[in-house]
């Protein structure tokens, strides 16, 4: 998932790594994120997101992107549009990445 970032990264203007183990570890913390607070933040937020059709669902990964880059030194996000945007490209780089390792 590092190369993942890494590539997602470099494709998004808003979005800096200052290395490859910063996003390795950016990636860890965001899996972990994405694991414990991101059901947490949906359950809250159920009515909005069946308002919206599942599409509030992009600003929660937004949200967990900013958090971790808040956390983590080395992985700046400019803004709310390249988290959504980070997070998306993330997403398609992970999925074709998994792809060819099969």
């Amino acid at each position: 998932m590092g190369v993942a970032v890494m590539i997602s990264a470099y494709v998004i203007p808003g979005v800096s790594v200052s290395g490859f183990w910063v996003a390795i570890i950016a990636a860890v913390i965001l899996s972990i994120m994405n694991f414990v607070i991101k059901p947490i933040l949906v359950l809250f937020t159920l009515p909005i997101n069946i308002m919206t059709l599942g599409l509030f669902t992009f600003i929660i990964n937004a949200v967990m992107v900013l958090l971790v880059s808040s956390i983590v030194p080395g992985f700046v996000v400019s803004g709310l549009l390249s988290a959504i945007l980070f997070s998306v490209i993330l997403s398609i780089v992970n999925g074709f990445l998994g792809m060819i390792s099969e």
